[in-house]
């Protein structure tokens, strides 16, 4: 069974739930199955700095209720008005408590990447811990290159001390990412089994009931997973993210018919009309039976100002299915 982690590792309930995840594991009726865990970007605060800044005195044990609606367990079994830091205390986490910069986390995401490419769960799980001790305990920032350097050394990554200072996984994580978002992750950490989800950092018997009753991966070929992630993304209304996970498949496999529509979707939502319409163009061709193509097609010329060209397929789209009129 492979378990995924969708968190940010400065979500102090990320760092909270992997405690809890570890109870969790150690029940009996679990510690006996092969579990694979494989932890995957989130970001709270996509604004974050690239800079670390100092955070406040005041604001470095905030209030349960203070990070709830960003990163916190579910509502119902959230504990109320009590700092973080005597939660975590509970799962043995401290004494001292507290992330003393607040940064950008993409490169800290990235070393977790690169673990797990280079030696799987156990070690990307090791540097998750280093990384979020180093956050939340030690008080270091953990978006600088030589405390990442450090991590990666003492986690036993010595390969990632040096990958940090290359763009290296930084492609992959961007498109995890975004497949999370696709997945419609929303909560820090989120678990992952399949395609079930189990949002907060939950007590263990939840999440060892949780585990218990979820059924097997199920593996689809990459290529399929990246379609249908793309095809969330539109329908979520974020057509470059869409085209992001499109342009390996695009570069493989440009002339598949379905790659090339949720392509042109793609640039049409996004106003890449002229990469649109050449899209389109070469789609109606190949399908000109294909009503909602013509209809696209021709909307498109029409932002070109290219009426003329528009109105036939426009015509021919209504014809064939009349809601288009």
């Amino acid at each position: 069974m492979r378990i995924e982690i969708w968190a940010d590792v400065v979500c102090p309930w990320a760092y909270i739930g992997k405690r809890r995840l570890e109870a969790a594991l150690a029940d009996p009726a679990l510690s006996a199955r092969d579990i694979e865990v494989v932890w995957r970007p989130y970001r709270i605060n996509p604004t974050a700095p690239p800079q670390a800044v100092p955070v406040e005195p005041a604001l470095r044990d905030p209030l349960v209720d203070a990070t709830a609606a960003r990163c916190a367990p579910d509502p119902a079994t959230a504990e109320d008005q009590v700092p973080i830091s005597r939660i975590a205390a509970a799962e043995g986490l401290g004494p001292a408590w507290g992330a003393a910069w607040r940064s950008s986390s993409h490169d800290a995401h990235r070393l977790l990447a690169l673990a797990h490419e280079h030696g799987g769960g156990p070690l990307q799980d090791t540097v998750a811990e280093h990384l979020m001790r180093a956050h939340f305990v030690e008080g270091h920032d953990i978006s600088a290159r030589d405390t990442l350097r450090t991590i990666a050394t003492t986690a036993g990554f010595a390969e990632g001390a040096a990958l940090i200072d290359t763009d290296a996984a930084d492609r992959a994580v961007r498109e995890l990412r975004l497949i999370g978002k696709a997945r419609g992750i929303k909560t820090s950490p989120t678990i992952v089994v399949g395609d079930r989800a189990l949002a907060g950092a939950q007590p263990p018997d939840v999440i060892a009931d949780f585990l218990a009753t979820a059924g097997p991966n199920r593996d689809v070929p990459e290529e399929v997973g990246r379609l249908r992630y793309a095809e969330s993304l539109l329908e979520l209304r974020d057509p470059l993210g869409a085209l992001t996970l499109l342009q390996p498949l695009l570069d493989q496999h440009g002339d598949d018919l379905n790659v090339r529509r949720l392509a042109a979707r793609a640039y049409f939502t996004s106003a890449q009309l002229g990469r649109a319409r050449h899209t389109l163009e070469q789609l109606v061709t190949d399908l000109p039976d294909d009503s909602y193509l013509r209809l696209m097609l021709g909307r498109t010329l029409q932002r070109l100002d290219l009426d003329d060209q528009a109105a036939p397929h426009l015509k021919i789209a209504a014809a064939m299915t009349p809601e288009f009129a």
